[in-house]
């Protein structure tokens, strides 16, 4: 009888002792190490880095620069080299005025009429030169980005086979097809004369105003101003370029037969009124013969015109 209550009196003293340790000494110990981690924590070089001043650092890094990006709308010489012309503006006014003068004269011998002699010259001098430019600086720009991440892919394979930046961008100058060679070699010139790289790198953005350059300018002065891994950094850039190509070519497939339809929509009113001036010229020509046809057809021109930019605008995507 008297070990079964030395026994039992044994058992409640240990049962005691564990509830002790579990409420009061295992809890001030876990806090114990919880504060001392999270001292070690606070302090600047001691266990992992601040992840939140270096997050901070890198958004205002990417203020900085898209604030840099940011530009007002380019000169004649900066979009002149934009579309790939190796001329000066004088040279592009001089040749355009020329071409202009050609056709108003042409004009005015066939037709006499002082009043549409100028009025072809005010289109050429105005309208041309600018048509011109953005058609050639549109196609310069689309065989830009459509080569732009295969020279991503080479700045990757450099740096992890271990050569310096520098000597990537070389390769990229000397190898890869226009107009992406033209526009390394700028950058590599640039850093021959003492500019940095995320400067040099910033100018091409600024003679390529897409939002692909724009990234790259991005990643580069993040790169030089907070570190990091650059070979990772361009490998997602190149894989996202990538993915913005292909979202691109789906949504221009998804919008073929949108614009299918505009374009049958925009051309049955000129498709129609030609029929009809083969069919009976007399019935049609009023439109352009008599006074309020010519009314009646200004309207319908104005109205079509609106229609067509608002279908253009249904049609095309930017993103």
């Amino acid at each position: 009888m008297v070990n079964n209550l030395v026994l039992a009196a044994g058992c409640a003293i240990l049962a005691c002792g564990g509830l002790a340790f579990v409420f009061v000494g295992g809890d001030s110990r876990a806090g114990k190490r919880r504060a001392s981690l999270r001292k070690a924590e606070a302090k600047p070089g001691v266990g992992s880095p601040d992840k939140t001043a270096k997050k901070k650092q890198i958004a205002e890094n990417i203020k900085e620069l898209e604030k840099k990006s940011q530009r007002k709308r380019p000169d004649l010489q900066t979009r002149i080299e934009q579309a790939g012309l190796s001329i000066s503006h004088q040279q592009f006014i001089m040749v355009f005025a020329a071409v202009s003068v050609a056709l108003a004269g042409l004009v005015y011998i066939k037709s006499e009429s002082p009043l549409l002699a100028g009025l072809v010259a005010a289109i050429c001098a105005l309208g041309l030169p600018n048509l011109v430019l953005a058609r050639l600086r549109a196609r310069r720009i689309a065989k830009f980005v459509a080569i732009f991440p295969n020279a991503l892919d080479i700045i990757v394979r450099g740096v992890k086979a271990g050569l310096p930046l520098g000597d990537t961008l070389r390769i990229i100058a000397n190898e890869t097809p226009e107009p992406v060679r033209s526009e390394f070699r700028k950058i590599v010139e640039s850093q021959a004369l003492g500019l940095p790289l995320s400067e040099a790198v910033e100018k091409m953005a600024q003679r390529v105003p897409v939002s692909e350059t724009n990234f790259f300018s991005i990643v580069i002065g993040i790169q030089a101003k907070a570190g990091g891994n650059l070979s990772e950094a361009i490998g997602n850039l190149s894989r996202t370029l990538r993915e913005r190509k292909k979202m691109k070519g789906k949504i221009g497939a998804m919008a073929m037969e949108a614009k299918a339809s505009a374009a049958i929509i925009g051309a049955v009113p000129f498709v129609v009124t030609g029929l009809l001036y083969l069919s009976s010229p007399k019935y049609i020509s009023l439109l352009w013969t008599t006074e309020h046809g010519r009314i009646v057809s200004a309207i319908a021109i104005f109205w079509m015109s609106i229609g067509v930019v608002m279908m253009k605008k249904m049609i095309n995507f930017d993103f």
